[in-house]
């Protein structure tokens, strides 16, 4: 059981930003990874539409025998993680709660922005995480519709993309916050470019950190970390869409050249 891989699901290439800290933290851990990109963005899909979406990404990755679940889209986490806890009998871990633990922990005026999808700020999820470890937080929430399609697409330096940035973040000029949390997974491929936005001067907080540490915890406490070191870990990148455009964005996040990644078509999965 503790040699068996680690599945990662998202609904598109954001999910890499976990995978690059798994793979920094946990090196003998191996990793599966299903990107929904040909039915990403998941924000202004419907909650019956992320949860099917997010059963059939996770029935995929079963044939894997994985030994722990982390869904890494934050919209997919708010709607399906507690169904499909409920459902499984490996571990089963959301990017919410890790990203608001690190935000409370660095934040000193307690006024902490969120920038995620349409679903995920509608379903106020990172409030009420924030607000269960600290009640008197002022949460400031704000959709960014533009960033998910704005990274898919591999644009991610230059004027344009500064300019789509510093359109969608200024919403929350005049509410004086002292840290932002990337509420997408999407978003820390491009967090240099927020991080300039604000002259660093906001902490920006991106879950994927906080979210392998704690599968470390868990797996260290359920005596399932790979200890092994007689077998290199292994890698499957697997995508519903381009996988030139996949492989090229994975390549350059996870500095890997020989990495591959295959195509497959996710549909009629049962799933309930």
């Amino acid at each position: 059981m503790a040699s068996n891989p680690i599945g990662i699901i998202d609904s598109g290439v954001g999910g890499l930003t976990v995978v690059k800290e798994m793979m920094r933290q946990l090196p003998n851990e191996s990793i599966i990874y299903m990107g929904d990109t040909a039915r990403c963005p998941y924000g202004p899909r419907t909650s019956e539409e992320i949860r099917q979406f997010t059963w059939e990404m996770t029935r995929y990755l079963e044939q894997f025998h994985i030994k722990m679940l982390i869904i890494a889209c934050n919209t997919a986490t708010a709607v399906a993680l507690e169904e499909i806890r409920e459902s499984l009998n490996i571990p089963v871990l959301g990017v919410i709660h890790p990203g608001a633990r690190a935000a409370i922990s660095v934040s000193k005026k307690y006024k902490i922005g969120v920038i995620g999808t349409d679903m995920t700020i509608r379903s106020k999820a990172y409030e009420h995480a924030l607000k269960t470890i600290h009640n008197e937080v002022d949460v400031y929430g704000l959709a960014c519709p533009k960033l998910v399609p704005l990274v898919e697409s591999g644009v991610i330096h230059g004027d344009l993309a500064e300019k789509i940035v510093a359109n969608s973040l200024y919403p929350l000029q005049d509410k004086h916050i002292d840290t932002l949390i990337l509420g997408c997974t999407h978003y820390p491929i491009i967090q240099p470019l927020i991080e300039n936005y604000y002259n660093h001067k906001v902490k920006v907080i991106s879950s994927g950190e906080e979210t392998a540490r704690e599968a470390s915890a868990i797996l260290d406490h359920t005596h399932m970390l790979n200890m092994s070191k007689d077998q290199p870990p292994i890698y499957k990148f697997f995508t519903t869409g381009s996988k030139t455009i996949f492989q090229s964005i994975a390549k350059q996040w996870l500095r890997m050249d020989d990495l591959e990644v295959e195509t497959v078509k996710l549909s009629n999965v049962e799933y309930i």
